[in-house]
């Protein structure tokens, strides 16, 4: 590990000395477009400025401005136009080369008291969402440590977000709430999951299979959903994809630890033209981690492809269209260790064999209203994912199967969203229709289940949300409703039971606008998983048929007070009441509890009587990129809990970690260095013990008492991680090279008690076979890591 060290620091070493003897620092582009918040419409003569310069540019008749001949290094853009409130762009990193176009969006100057200076909430915060949102920009995600370029693990950074402890997993666990209790959108197509290798009726999986290249930025909202989301309990996750440029080509070329990257943008039809109507993005990344697993002599090799695309094309100045999808092929292989030890032995009897592809396509037309009366979005997508997952007595050679799953779920929506500006009303409403499409063939031969399934049915939906602001913007109001069923579940066309208000306001308590209150109550209802609708008994009935949508009302209010345009303070407290959730009957568990593994969640008969309840307050102190510096510190102090088949005893849920705390943060120095760190801390974890003589007579299946969940708690997850960026500039390209060193503490990562058979000293099974817990080994390893980025 020594000399990898000394090899990447004499790399940068060289690389410095390169840069310093060149005659002239190379310069930068700056260019974008400038809009109307509220209509979309482009705005012309809004002067852009970058500060602490005398450099700006004025937008065009196309809201289009450049300003050419930027030294590199890291500026704030800001917008001023009469009549809007100026907006700044912090953290806007200028390279040589591939700089991406800014987009910036400027909302109506709210009237001001003389002699008051009012505070301009850069944070975005929206009236239909006044709280729990939170964005992260561009360069965040570009640069977030430890994260290795994976977005689901930079979503971690936003308060009450924290992954699944240990098990080499990427969840997203809201709040104490379930993985798949979120649901994630691209540019308005929602994708089914984020990840890798991910868990069938759940979420999650040890890998990101989205590009971070292609964001301009991510958003969370943690509550106050607007009513165009359906099917969401804890979060909802938008993605924002930049525009390809249509005027010239980029490359960008990324390799890690992990994985290598291209992504390629640029126009299209642009014959001898400034610039095309037509531009593109697309990239592809291959993973090279079951080489670095098999050198490691790890027993499993996780190998995947994916892709991502986006073709945008502007019809004319009041029609759009955005074709976007992504897709990923994943190979979960077994290896065999040389000189296996016990607990390699172990994890590697418990493994399943796991080949997966996954595809998400859509196509999005935006029409703005001629007379800026509003504007209508109409998304058409198709999301497939092909199941394999087997587990075997004897997984190397593959024989004994004792658990498979081969499966295929496809869905085809059509979306469609009206917002209409009534006065001082705007009214968003829209439908949706889903098609369903699911087959199963599963064998669990340690519940004694074995069954082919075929499901086709219709999903529909509608909704309707109006908002105004009162007392010169001081007070808004947002209200709205939903309603969602199907043509499968006993229930499922009974609209009114899945009948889902909401109502959100946000009061400014001082003229200056830095202090605001905001509260939101609503009910939100999501669809059983398709595993659960589409379980079939021996006799080929769809048992689960008479589930219900699993319901959740939350109730949140806090404060925010704006420090400063780059700093913020806010304080939330939040309750979460669950109904309706399935409980397995052969396991006596909610189906929250489950999900954080790589099985299949949901091949079960369950019943829908399952409740539970999450409440806590939450802190955030965050700070934009001003004077070198920016970080985000977050605090969340929640307990979460579920009840099985006893609807009235309430046990620890297995996210209820009680505490989670976040700091991430980064500093820049001059000669474009950058030093950043991410230190998290995570409560211990409840977990349900192993039934030690159940799981005897059906090893490897790994059998736990769920009526004891939370009579063990793991250790306290604790772990910090560092990055080290350099950028050098040279003409007409940027090389950035990036040291992280995650876990730099060298703190133990807890984990689940493992347990395998009994082995003598030649590694054989001894008769009669005896259960033993495996003792743990430290893994409080730090793992340093070294990636390229090349931009032109």
């Amino acid at each position: 590990m020594n000399r990898l060290i000394i090899l990447i620091f004499s790399i940068i070493l060289f690389l410095s000395l390169v840069s310093n003897v060149q005659a002239q620092e190379p310069s930068g582009t700056v260019a974008g477009i400038v809009k109307d918040a509220k209509t979309q419409e482009p705005l012309v003569g809004v002067a852009v400025k970058l500060l602490n310069t005398e450099l700006g540019a004025v937008t065009d008749l196309d809201g289009f401005f450049k300003i050419n001949d930027v030294p590199p290094k890291t500026y704030t853009l800001e917008a001023s136009y009469i009549g809007y409130t100026n907006k700044q762009v912090f953290n806007l990193t200028v390279r040589s080369g591939g700089n991406p176009d800014v987009n910036i969006f400027l909302e109506e100057e709210v009237s001001e008291l003389e002699g008051v200076v009012v505070v301009a909430n850069t944070f975005g915060k929206d009236e239909e969402t006044p709280l729990s949102v939170n964005r992260l920009s561009l360069e965040e995600i570009a640069t977030y440590p430890g994260g290795n370029n994976d977005i689901a693990k930079v979503v971690q950074a936003l308060p009450g977000v924290s992954g699944s402890v240990g098990g080499f997993r990427n969840d997203v666990i809201i709040r104490g709430g379930a993985p798949n209790e979120n649901v994630y959108y691209l540019d308005g197509i929602e994708i089914p999951n984020i990840n890798h290798f991910s868990t069938q009726g759940s979420a999650g999986g040890p890998v990101g299979l989205l590009n971070v290249s292609f964001f301009e930025g991510v958003s969370l909202s943690t509550s106050a959903f607007s009513a165009n989301y359906d099917n969401v309990l804890s979060g909802v996750l938008q993605f924002d994809q930049r525009d390809g440029n249509n005027r010239k080509f980029h490359s960008n070329v990324r390799v890690s630890s992990s994985e290598a990257a291209l992504t390629l943008e640029g126009p299209l039809f642009k014959g001898d033209k400034e610039y095309s109507k037509t531009s593109f993005i697309a990239s592809a990344r291959r993973s090279y981690l079951q080489v670095l697993f098999k050198a490691l002599d790890l027993p499993f090799l996780p190998d995947y492809w994916d892709f991502q695309y986006k073709v945008s094309h502007e019809i004319d100045k009041y029609n759009s269209l955005i074709f976007t999808g992504l897709g990923s092929i994943d190979d979960f292989a077994i290896n065999q260790p040389d000189d296996i030890d016990e607990e390699q032995q172990a994890t590697l009897d418990q493994l399943p064999v796991i080949k997966q592809w996954s595809s998400t396509h859509g196509v999005v037309w935006k029409r703005r209203f001629k007379n800026g009366s509003g504007f209508m979005t109409t998304a058409l997508s198709n999301n497939i994912l092909n199941n394999n997952f087997r587990q075997f007595e004897d997984v190397v050679n593959e024989e004994g199967e004792y658990l498979s799953n081969d499966s295929k779920e496809q869905e085809t929506k059509l979306r469609y969203n009206l917002t209409k500006f009534i006065g001082d009303w705007t009214l968003s409403t829209g439908a949706v229709l889903q098609r369903a499409d699911y087959k199963n063939s599963s064998a669990d031969l340690v519940n004694d289940f074995v069954y082919e399934s075929q499901l086709d049915f219709l999903r529909y939906g509608i909704f309707a949300q109006l908002t105004r602001n009162f007392f010169q913007e001081r007070l808004s109001l947002s209200g709205g409703f939903r309603m969602d069923g199907n043509d499968f579940m006993v229930d499922g066309n009974k609209f009114l039971k899945t009948l889902s208000p909401r109502l959100s306001f946000g009061y400014t308590l001082d003229e200056a606008r830095k202090w605001s209150f905001n509260g939101s109550i609503g009910r939100y209802y999501k669809i059983p998983p398709y595993t659960v609708l589409g379980f079939q008994n021996q006799e080929k009935e769809f048992v689960n048929r008479n589930t219900k949508y699993i319901q959740s009302d939350h109730y949140v209010a806090g404060f925010e007070y704006l420090i400063n345009p780059s700093t913020r303070f806010t304080l939330e407290g939040f309750y979460k009441k669950y109904d309706n959730y399935p409980v397995s009957l052969s396991k006596n568990v909610s189906l929250a509890n489950l999900g954080g593994d790589f099985s299949v969640l949901g091949n079960e008969p369950v019943e829908s009587v399952g409740k539970g309840r999450a409440y806590g307050a939450e802190l955030l102190l965050q700070k934009k990129f001003t004077k070198n510096f920016y970080g985000i510190l977050a605090l969340t102090v929640f307990k979460s809990e579920y009840t099985g088949l006893d609807e009235d005893v309430y046990l620890p849920s297995s996210w209820d970690n009680k505490t989670l705390l976040t700091f991430t943060g980064g500093y820049k120095f001059d000669n474009n260095w950058e030093i950043s760190t991410r230190v998290r801390y995570l409560g211990k974890t409840p977990i349900a013990p192993v039934d030690e003589e159940a799981t005897l007579e059906s090893y490897p299946a790994i059998i736990k008492d769920y009526s004891r969940q939370g009579e063990i708690l793991l250790s306290a997850f604790n772990q910090t991680d560092l990055r080290i960026d350099k950028k050098w500039n040279f003409t007409n390209f940027t090389f950035n090279v990036f040291l992280e060193f995650q876990n730099l503490l060298g703190q133990d990562t807890p984990s689940e008690p493992l347990y395998g058979l009994e082995r003598d000293d030649e590694g054989n099974i001894t008769e009669p076979r005896t259960l033993k817990q495996i003792p743990s080994i430290s893994s409080g390893s730090i793992l340093p890591s070294i990636g390229l980025v090349l931009d032109f």
